[in-house]
């Protein structure tokens, strides 16, 4: 106890402590859109508390690989090899890496199930009459509790380990990390609900963030592979994007406003 305390008396750690909350809080949003996404396709009186679980998941995932932080360093050791070398850059280096380590596969198949995920949503998007699958009571498609419970649990994972590993790369203070991570969740509990009812509001928005759950599995994909894109790019994509949609939305609510007023006018 008087280890942690002197720790946290040292400014340099609160420095860090903040740091990379900031940091695990954006590489959460990726996560908290899939949760949002997923738990709008569940029965109103269900998705509060398919969003809660999801999301108490991940802490409980995230403090579990904190305590098996061994591990998951050893999971960046190779441990499967292609044989042969990639195409090389220009100044000779492998452009993407032929031997892939434990993490390097995790991700692989996190950004595949991310696109083949994205891919079916949007396709559902497009063909608002579902065939071949259970209705509700209101016509729609109807989606397990538990699938989707199961659904969020596997992407969990993913950005877990890469949460973890990003704490890792910031600090070597176990305390610091946990505090983080506690932070973080709590965060993405509070913010849940109102991203899950702007989003189930405005359905441009869910096409805008399946576009992004397919760029961020394709993004995990190359990083697999040793293809690492600055995250930096990603994130500025993402935000012009969000806020040209957030002007559509503004100039159809003007639009919209203008419309009633004429109405009325009229009448």
């Amino acid at each position: 106890m008087t280890d942690i305390i002197s720790l946290f008396a040292d400014p340099g750690i609160w420095m860090a402590l903040l740091t990379l909350i900031v940091l695990e809080v954006v590489l959460g949003v990726d996560n908290l859109v899939f949760v949002a996404i997923l738990s709008n396709k569940l029965p109103p009186e269900h998705q509060q508390r398919a969003r809660r679980i999801g999301l108490v998941m991940a802490l409980v995932m995230r403090l579990a690989l904190l305590g098996a932080i061994a591990w998951i360093v050893g999971l960046t050791e190779p441990i499967l090899d292609f044989g042969f070398a990639g195409p090389l850059g220009e100044h000779g280096e492998p452009t993407f890496e032929t031997a892939l380590s434990g993490r390097d596969l995790i991700l692989i198949a996190g950004g595949l199930f991310l696109l083949w995920k994205a891919t079916k949503e949007i396709h559902h998007a497009m063909d608002p009459e579902p065939s071949g699958e259970m209705l509700d009571k209101k016509g729609h498609g109807a989606v397990g509790f538990g699938a989707t419970i199961a659904q969020i649990g596997v992407l969990n994972l993913v950005f877990s380990i890469d949460s973890i590993l990003t704490a890792i790369g910031m600090t070597n203070q176990i305390p610091v990390m946990a505090v983080a991570i506690v932070v973080t969740v709590g965060i993405m509990l509070i913010a849940s609900d109102p991203l899950a009812t702007f989003i189930g509001k405005n359905p441009t928005v869910v096409m805008l963030a399946l576009a992004f759950l397919m760029m961020i599995g394709a993004v995990l994909i190359a990083d697999g592979f040793g293809v690492h894109v600055p995250k930096g790019y990603v994130y500025t994509a993402m935000g012009f994007s969000v806020l040209v949609e957030l002007l559509n939305i503004m100039a159809r609510d003007a639009r919209q406003r203008k419309a009633a007023q004429r109405k009325e006018q009229a009448q």
